[in-house]
């Protein structure tokens, strides 16, 4: 395993996480759940990935539960948590004083933590002040609750002005941001983001790198069936993957397939080591229902030196994509 500083933290991670959004207490068992996270401990992750708005808190559960039953040393792994859609009611979402503390504490009880090591903004609250939530994260470190913050799918513009509020009040900034990243989704990591990352040291902690199960090559013959578009509330997901969209994508999918080949790999391991090649990509979060597919995806690091750079003008050709 390899281990990457999140941004201009003293803070290591490991280059592949694990997370358990869509699996954790929904598509898979406790048992699974259990073995998915050993495998990757033993294989050397230390950041496992969760929020309150997984299964409605009971991903939390399963991971607090495993972690305490592995009795694993608290300096031994760094688990997060994420905050904005907590219930239905209106203190139970968005980024209020009170959601964002009351959140945490919820947090820290599934999770059996006595601290997170992240904690993110899951998306950015327009009926919050951005000083009002600044100020609360900046609270929960100053208690040793939460040790950084960060933010998931924020402009680079609010993440800019999260951390002007700080550096004007003397508070603390966030460090790091989580944006989707993958082959077909480049333009906010690659372009929008292009300044934070010298200006604030803005480090990355990348979700759905093998775009939804797309970039695993298992659609390319429509959809298999017990995936996670026939999950109850995705139904969103398997819209996404029937649109004309998704069908250009898929044939470039095929194509991206023969280059895994010429490697000598798999599609997968290519999808995961391509955002690793990105420097700034603190750590890719990957997401299994197998462990046999946990496995197979900790093999990309050894793939990475393998993407020359014809190996990636290849795959951008293939994409036309490449953010100017």
């Amino acid at each position: 395993m390899e281990y990457r500083r999140l941004g201009k933290s003293g803070l290591q991670v490991s280059a592949l996480s694990f997370g358990a959004w869509v699996t954790f207490a929904q598509q898979i068992s406790h048992e699974t759940a259990e073995a998915l996270m050993t495998t990757a401990f033993e294989g050397g992750v230390n950041f496992f990935d969760n929020a309150e708005a997984y299964a409605a808190g009971q991903a939390e559960v399963v991971m607090g539960n495993i972690l305490k039953k592995q009795g694993w040393g608290r300096e031994e792994f760094v688990v997060s948590s994420k905050v904005f859609w907590g219930g239905d009611k209106p203190n139970q979402k968005g980024l209020s004083r009170k959601h964002v503390t009351e959140a945490c504490h919820a947090a820290l009880r599934r999770l059996h933590v006595e601290h997170l090591d992240l904690y993110f903004c899951h998306r950015p609250d327009p009926e919050t002040p951005i000083e009002e939530t600044v100020r609360a994260m900046s609270t929960l470190i100053a208690q040793g609750k939460v040790l950084y913050w960060g933010t998931s799918e924020w402009s680079a513009a609010q993440i800019g002005e999260a951390h002007v509020v700080a550096r004007d009040l003397g508070l603390e900034p966030p460090t790091m941001e989580q944006p989707q990243y993958h082959m077909f989704h480049r333009d906010r990591v690659e372009k929008e983001y292009a300044p934070l990352y010298g200006e604030y040291g803005l480090g990355t902690t990348i979700w759905s790198p093998l775009a939804s199960g797309l970039l695993t090559g298992k659609y390319n013959e429509g959809d298999p069936g017990d995936t996670r578009t026939s999950l109850k509330g995705y139904e969103w997901l398997k819209e996404s993957f029937g649109n004309d969209e998704a069908k250009k994508r898929l044939e470039a999918v095929k194509k991206l397939a023969a280059v895994a080949g010429d490697l000598g790999t798999n599609l997968p391991r290519l999808a995961l080591a391509w955002c690793l090649k990105n420097p700034h990509v603190s750590t890719v979060i990957t997401g299994a229902s197998k462990v046999s597919q946990l496995t197979d995806n900790l093999q990309a690091l050894e793939v990475v030196p393998k993407l020359t750079g014809e190996v990636m003008e290849r795959v951008d050709t293939i994409l036309g994509n490449k953010p100017a």
